[in-house]
């Protein structure tokens, strides 16, 4: 079989799982073991099964479950309940005050859970009914909810960013380090978007008719205390030199652990519901991981992958036109597929050729992840898209769509501002770091 059918038959075959309803680990899996018997016969198998075993002895895959761990140990808890109510006082009587805290929140969620859907959902079930009680407009709470909590996959501790490690070879602190300024950069468009929005507008975001006193507020920061000794536990060993990711991981296991135990929030049945929730969610991303695996094997023996490097390589346009047009690839498979496949499924093709044109690679690897961020967000089948659906059921979904576009529009912004000024990034990530 010859890499132009083997290309056409394997993601053609794909594609028509996906759209059947498969879920991706199988639809993934399934082509790659038809494939495998058409190309190689019987051996074809043992192809597939050492690729998983192999992608099993990743000592960087242990980390998944650590961190997804923390995240569903943090979401179970009432932690993130009393930290927003300390953003909630803080936001004082300036138009949009408590929605530019609620973009605050999520991010600090992002550091602590490392997952889009937690930080999404958990903001909008703590803000959004305090945000409708002050009168704020409900599309702008929308949007600003759902771009805050794209920040899950960017800002670390990111299974995302790991398994872009595990697939290029570049150093996970790094990209931590890459995703931790990308985040942030991103995070100050969102504030300052709706600080100069309800300042133009306040009816959008009205001000609170009163200030909580002093005593109460400084005394609300006690709740900052213990997701913030979380997320130095995992960022600062990891920043330092001190622990590699997965250490690190298992460092902010404990602390949070450590910080319900606190709080006395730490029981028999808390521990049997975030356990049942960490190998439900650890097993839901090992399994696309392992499919993606198989189906690269695959395509990879068959000659695709070289076939595809070769194929861009060879397009007659300039290099930084062949980077945009990797980006804009990836947006558009963001629009359709899970975040994990299209890491594992393209970046094998496009990492290559961004070696072999002289580029930064940690600089590519996180505009890759912010396009795929801007992919939780964009139509028609953006994950974030239906979580908002879900936190506001009466909304028609064409309305989201319209919360959202501003936002859309302001991340291709920070991505065109990182693409063309790559210092933002590259100048941070040249610190070592494990």
């Amino acid at each position: 079989m010859t890499p132009e059918l083997l290309t056409l038959g394997m993601f053609g075959m794909l594609l028509v799982a996906i759209l059947l309803g498969v879920s991706l680990s199988f639809a993934l899996g399934g082509t790659a073991v038809v494939f495998g018997l058409l190309m190689f016969g019987p051996n074809g198998m043992f192809t597939i099964v050492s690729t998983m075993f192999g992608s099993m002895w990743s000592i960087l895959l242990s980390a998944i479950p650590l961190f997804v761990f923390i995240g569903v140990a943090l979401a179970r808890s009432r932690i993130a309940e009393d930290l927003y109510h300390a953003f909630y006082l803080w936001s004082g009587r300036m138009p949009g005050g408590l929605l530019i805290g609620t973009s605050g929140f999520a991010a600090t969620l992002s550091a602590m859970t490392g997952s889009c859907a937690a930080s999404t959902v958990t903001t909008g079930l703590v803000g959004m009914p305090a945000m409708a009680q002050r009168g704020y407009d409900r599309r702008f709470v929308l949007g600003t909810i759902g771009a805050s909590g794209t920040l899950g996959i960017l800002i670390p501790p990111s299974i995302t960013l790991i398994l872009i490690g595990m697939q290029t070879g570049q150093s996970v602190g790094r990209l931590f380090m890459g995703g931790l300024v990308a985040g942030l950069f991103l995070l100050a468009m969102f504030m300052a978007y709706v600080a100069i929005k309800s300042w133009r507008n306040p009816a959008l975001a009205p001000p609170s008719d009163t200030t909580a006193p002093l005593a109460e507020r400084i005394g609300s920061l006690r709740a900052v205390i213990l997701p913030l000794m979380v997320i130095l536990s995992v960022l600062v060993s990891i920043f330092a030199g001190i622990a590699t990711p997965t250490e690190a991981a298992a460092v902010g296991a404990l602390a949070v652990v450590l910080s319900v135990a606190i709080r006395g929030e730490l029981t028999l049945d808390y521990m049997r519901k975030i356990s049942h929730d960490t190998a439900s969610m650890t097993g839901m991303v090992i399994w696309i991981v392992f499919g993606a695996s198989a189906f690269v094997a695959v395509y990879g023996g068959g000659g695709g992958t070289r076939f595809m490097t070769s194929f861009l390589l060879g397009i007659e346009i300039e290099p930084w036109m062949m980077i945009l047009l990797m980006q804009l690839i990836t947006l558009i498979l963001g629009m359709f597929l899970d975040p994990i496949g299209i890491i594992l499924l393209v970046l094998p093709i496009f990492f290559p050729i961004v070696t072999a044109l002289g580029y930064d690679p940690i600089w590519f690897c996180i505009l890759f992840q912010l396009n795929l961020c801007i992919g939780y967000i964009s139509p028609p089948f953006g994950y974030n898209l239906f979580y908002l659906k879900t936190l506001s059921p009466q909304t028609p979904i064409l309305e989201i769509y319209k919360a959202i576009f501003p936002f859309f529009f302001l991340m291709l912004a920070t991505g065109a501002a990182i693409f063309l000024f790559p210092e933002i990034v590259t100048s941070f990530t040249a610190i070592p770091a494990r």
